[in-house]
Order: C-alpha cells, then structure tokens, then sequence
C-alpha cells in the first residue's frame, strides 16, 4: 500500500473519531453542525469519495451507539460528497465546499428526510419540506466554523501542506485583505440567517430572536471594518519601516 493511501487511511480514521466526538455539541434533532464541520474539513483535505464514506461511517456509529434516528446518514452523505465535488470543480474555493454542504444536506438530504423518516421511523405530522430550516440552520452554523478554520489554515500555509502530504490535489486559494474581510462581514448575515430559523426549529414565537438577528449584521460589519482598517495600518507602518532601511 502507497506512503499516501496509508496517511489518507489515518487522517479518515481521526476524522470519524473526531466527528464522533464533537457531533452532541449544539445538536438538536435535525441539526448538528458539527458534523457538517467535519463533512467540509474531510472534503478539502481527502476529497469527495473519502468525506462520503467519512459521513456514512459517523452516521453509523451515532445511530447504533446514541441512538440517532437515520437523520445521522440523510443529513450528511448528500452534503459531504457534494461539498468535495464543488471544492474539486472549482479549484480548491473554500466558499464552494460550504455551498456543496449547504445544498446537499440543507435541500436535498432535508428532502430525502421525510420519506425516510416517515416510512422507516414511523413519525407522523411531516412533510417534504420539513426538515428545511434546522438542517439549513446547522449547515450554515458548521459551514461558517468550517469555513474560518479552513481559511487560517490557509494563511498559515498547513493546508497545502497537509494536502501535499496526503497526495490530494493542492490549490492555490489565498486570503488578502479583502477576501477576510468580506468573509468576516459574511457571517454577520449567516448568523442572522440562523436566528430567524431558530424558532421555528424551537417552536418558539417569541420576537426577541430578531434582536440578536439584525445585531450579528451590524456587529460583524463592525468587526470586519474594525479589521480592514487595523491590516491597512500595519501594511503602512511595515512599508515606511523598509523606506527607512
């Protein structure tokens, strides 16, 4: 067996671990951003087959060990292979292998939901559109965390090292300025997205969820205005340094 496969092999066997692990965090059923977390991480590191048969084998062990319902498989495999697929067509975008995630699980294994859950775990009062706004909610939750952790490991060079290593393709997909700060920026109008899912995921009609909503926009674009304009200082005060020597 080659040098790679074996890493490979490894690095799919400490992801399962992993996701295993980290999927009761903010889980609520229909929702467990951690697994799309994982679903990404595996998607840009091994590749579309390796996160499908990633998801596939957290869904397993969730449902024999805790119990889950088949929401474990339908809410992941759709969005763990199409997240590698959009990173692979699209020449290593980060943003692209959270949109693969979001579409796989948020529509199409949200859709897929209901037949299986209907017909395999006898729950009545569904429909097809269901399983929508919490399985949007947690893709968006997951993909955001994914999508910032992917990106510093970008800055840091580890990714295309790791990539390297493992001998998956290796893109050339690097941050500026410009692209964090429209990145920091877009999760304010994520998490507003998640707040206004969130009580119909809770089954709440309480109106203080818009207060938190329309506050994540303006606090990231502060934050992200806050950053552009600490990065364009330090890039001045490093130019003027070189001048002097």
């Amino acid at each position: 067996m080659k040098k790679n496969n074996v890493l490979k092999l490894i690095m799919l066997s400490m992801l399962i671990a992993i996701g295993v692990v980290i999927s009761p965090i903010l889980r609520v059923e229909g929702m467990c951003p951690m697994a799309h977390f994982i679903n990404i991480v595996c998607s840009v590191l091994l590749g579309p087959w390796y996160s499908l048969v990633c998801a596939f084998t957290i869904g397993i062990i969730r449902m024999v060990l805790m119990g889950i319902p088949p929401l474990a498989l339908t809410g992941a495999v759709f969005g763990a292979f199409l997240s590698g697929v959009f990173y692979r067509l699209s020449k290593g975008k980060i943003l692209m292998a959270v949109l693969g995630e979001i579409i796989g699980t948020g529509i199409i294994g949200a859709v897929v939901s209901y037949p299986v859950m209907t017909l395999l775990w006898n729950k009545e009062g569904l429909t097809w559109f269901f399983y929508i706004p919490s399985f949007i909610c947690g893709t968006l939750i997951g993909g955001s965390v994914a999508y910032f952790f992917l990106r510093k490991m970008i800055e840091n060079g580890m990714l295309s090292k790791m990539q390297e290593k493992l001998g998956t393709p290796v893109f050339a997909d690097k941050s500026t300025i410009i692209s964090n700060t429209v990145s920091i920026a877009a999760f304010g109008p994520v998490l507003f997205v998640v707040f206004l899912l969130l009580p119909q995921i809770f089954k709440s009609e309480a109106t203080f969820w818009k207060y938190p909503a329309y506050g994540s926009i303006i606090g990231f674009i502060a934050i992200a205005a806050v950053y552009f304009a600490l990065k364009m200082i330090t890039r001045k005060t490093k130019g003027k340094n070189k001048d002097v020597n």
